[in-house]
């Protein structure tokens, strides 16, 4: 069971920028949860999506892992022994946590969990490469290199999820969007300060674009063709494919 998150229940003098550390960690699985419309579906659907494209002896990424969510997706949907899953976080408190997972569970297929920053993992023979809600907070500068890696070592026909919170064009879209969200967060229990607070100590960190600045990119890598399988609100997820 994960402890509740009241991270930003109480008035803080100064918001810091918002960080992975062990507060954030310890909370991780509920604040996201309450955060991310379907963000359950799209674990599941990353599984699915695995047990249909990932193919034997090869390996899949999971860049930006977190507490390992897709990681076990993948391990659990795929034929056992048929893939190696590399699971990457810059975070100390994550991967520690993620780790004491893996150990805990008799897995289908291996995990192996690394501290380190996506830009820095080496990408060869894979089938599949996941960045859920990872790109966001990484500087917008390094993006474009980053999914040239993952394109040049997926294999031909292998496939790239990527999820991400996005921006709408239009303000006055935008506005719609956001607003939906808001209204999501509220009813799952967050107050006005927490929301404004969260909000505050994201605002330097989580730099998100456009749908069409994401196709753009995929698209200059040189993936084939850009699949949105699933949206809602400010939040989507795509499947690209080589």
């Amino acid at each position: 069971m994960s402890n509740k998150d009241n991270l930003f229940a109480t008035p803080l003098k100064q918001v810091s920028d918002f960080q992975f550390d062990d507060a954030v960690a310890d909370v991780f699985p509920d604040m996201i949860s309450r955060s991310i419309p379907g963000y359950q579906t799209i674990i599941e659907t990353i599984g699915q999506l695995a047990a249909s494209h990932v193919k034997a002896n090869t390996n899949v990424y999971d860049l930006g892992c977190s507490l390992g969510a897709a990681s076990f997706s993948v391990s659990r949907h795929c034929p056992a022994d048929h893939c190696d899953i590399i699971a990457v976080d810059s975070s100390a408190a994550m991967v520690e946590r993620c780790q004491r997972k893996v150990e805990a569970f008799q897995l289908p297929n291996p995990i192996t969990v690394k501290q380190g920053f996506a830009q820095s993992q080496a990408i060869t023979n894979a089938s599949m490469a996941v960045m859920n809600f990872t790109l966001q907070f990484i500087p917008p500068p390094e993006r474009a290199a980053i999914i040239k890696q993952i394109y040049d070592g997926l294999l031909p026909g292998g496939i790239f999820v990527i999820s991400e919170k996005i921006r709408h064009e239009d303000e006055r879209g935008n506005d719609v969007i956001n607003d939906l969200h808001l209204q999501f967060k509220r009813q799952n229990g967050y107050s006005e300060l927490e929301i404004s607070q969260k909000r505050a100590a994201l605002e330097n960190v989580m730099l998100i674009d456009t749908f069409d600045i994401h196709q753009a990119r995929l698209k200059e890598a040189g993936f084939a063709d850009v699949v949105m399988w699933y949206r809602c609100f400010n939040f989507m997820s795509l499947v690209a494919i080589k």
